[in-house]
């Protein structure tokens, strides 16, 4: 029965705090913009891996606040945005979430695939994306250069992790991200490259047969010898491989061969892509707030100190607004716990419901018959009907006498006579509908034509 693999090496997670330290970015394309600019965002992608989102997929209509409400949650550091206008390509880069923001100019920029058209053996491998690449910044130095460069140079150092060579294994540094100024131009070049290592002191046809997987095919050939032969003369690339430009592998690395200690020189191929940029101008915050730097406007040192004070009075106004804020919170706080212990004090004093209750054993039908053996009570008594009223008016002014005038008595006679010739009309009414019901109806229910319609 066989013995399974031992284990040589041990897969140490990184710890919370070092998750923390590395930048996140996310390469978005603002607007609308054409075809090529959408495939150098994918691109740029790529060279950001593995921290980024590759398959990311956004909207014409996403803003800046859009991405700045899902950073926290993804851990994001740095926003890549790519633009174009009439005028040309723009990039900015800002930190999230409150800046600063560098925006250039993409002056020119060729893509990967077409980088990799153009070498005889491109490659291809995916393998060189798993881990972050290394930063070379050139030409950066300077303090006369002044403060923007300064910053634009933390800027790009920062968009990648830092590396520490005493825990990093030799394995890791697979890729090159290079940021070269040209003085001449005011330009920053953009190149990404891929690190591949190679046997030192043989001709390409060893090379091949020591670097390749599989043999060579010699059908072609009578002798190996011919084989080795054949590019015996030395060309440029034999030439570089000089023992000035080989190193000594400090720990094994990718390829096959490539153990410690052995002789092996380093070369750079090129991934793509490249791009040509020129700065533009630095804003405070995320693509917004105060500009630190313009490259085509230029103020003087008068108008640098006005905005310089203006923008001390409008930090100081933020300032104390915030105060106002916090203080107003703290006393709406103080307010509600205030009316609320007075709303509990309240219904503390409040009486109870038993206390307004009847007596036990008194319903609301006993309190009702009570009220009415009280009423029938007072009637007993004897008390007369019309002495309410006569309290009311007063006993003294009220008499039934003065309601008529003195010449009332010959009215009433005439009225008794009204009184019966009313009554011998009421008797006629009767006999009078019952003759008007026995009639027919004349024309009623007749048609056009005269019959009666059933």
């Amino acid at each position: 029965m066989g013995h399974g693999r031992k284990k040589k090496r041990t897969h140490v997670a990184p710890t919370e705090e070092e998750l923390d330290k590395i930048p996140r970015s996310l390469v978005v394309k603002s607007g609308s913009v054409g075809r090529t600019v959408s495939a150098l965002v994918a691109d740029v992608r790529q060279v950001m891996e593995p921290n980024t989102a590759t398959r990311l997929k956004e909207r014409k209509t996403n803003k800046i606040k859009d991405y700045i409400a899902v950073a926290s949650q993804l851990g994001l550091t740095h926003l890549m945005m790519f633009s174009q206008t009439e005028v040309g390509t723009n990039l900015r880069i800002g930190r999230i979430p409150r800046g600063p923001t560098l925006s250039f100019r993409i002056n020119k920029y060729s893509l990967a695939k077409d980088c990799l058209r153009l070498q005889k053996l491109p490659r291809t491998s995916g393998t060189e994306y798993k881990t972050s690449p290394l930063v070379i910044l050139n030409n950066f130095a300077g303090e006369a250069k002044g403060k923007e460069f300064k910053l634009m140079t933390a800027m790009l150092q920062n968009l990648f992790p830092a590396i520490n060579p005493s825990a990093m294994t030799l394995a890791e540094a697979r890729r090159v991200v290079l940021f070269n100024y040209n003085e001449a131009t005011g330009m920053v070049d953009f190149r990404h490259y891929a690190i591949v290592v190679k046997p030192v002191g043989v001709t390409k046809g060893v090379k091949r047969v020591i670097m390749a997987k599989n043999m060579p095919s010699l059908a072609n050939f009578d002798d190996i010898s011919e084989y080795v032969l054949r590019e015996a003369f030395a060309s440029e690339s034999d030439v570089e491989d000089g023992p000035e430009n080989s190193v000594t592998l400090a720990q094994d690395y990718v390829g096959r061969g490539n153990k410690k200690n052995e002789q092996r020189a380093i070369r750079l191929m090129e991934l793509g892509p490249r791009m040509e940029l020129k700065l533009l101008k630095v804003q405070a915050g995320l693509c917004e707030g105060d500009i630190l730097f313009h490259g085509y406007i230029h103020k003087t040192k008068e108008e640098i100190e006005k905005a310089e004070r203006l923008r001390q009075i409008k930090l100081t106004q933020q300032a104390r607004r915030r105060q106002q804020q916090e203080a107003n919170v703290e006393r709406k706080a103080k307010d509600k716990k205030k009316k609320k212990s007075s709303k509990f004090d309240m219904a503390k004093n409040e009486p109870t419901a038993d206390d307004s209750e009847p007596e036990e054993g008194m319903s609301e039908l006993d309190s009702a018959s009570d009220s009415d053996a009280s009423m029938d009570s007072d009637d007993d008594a004897g008390v007369p009907a019309g002495s309410a009223a006569a309290d009311d008016f007063g006993a003294d002014e009220f008499n039934g006498d003065e309601l008529f005038d003195e010449g009332s008595s010959g009215d009433n006679d005439s009225f008794d006579e009204e009184e019966d010739n009313d009554s011998d009309e009421e008797d006629r009414k009767p006999a009078k509908r019952a003759k008007k019901d026995t009639k027919p109806a004349k024309g009623k229910f007749k048609g056009k034509g005269g019959s009666k319609r059933r």
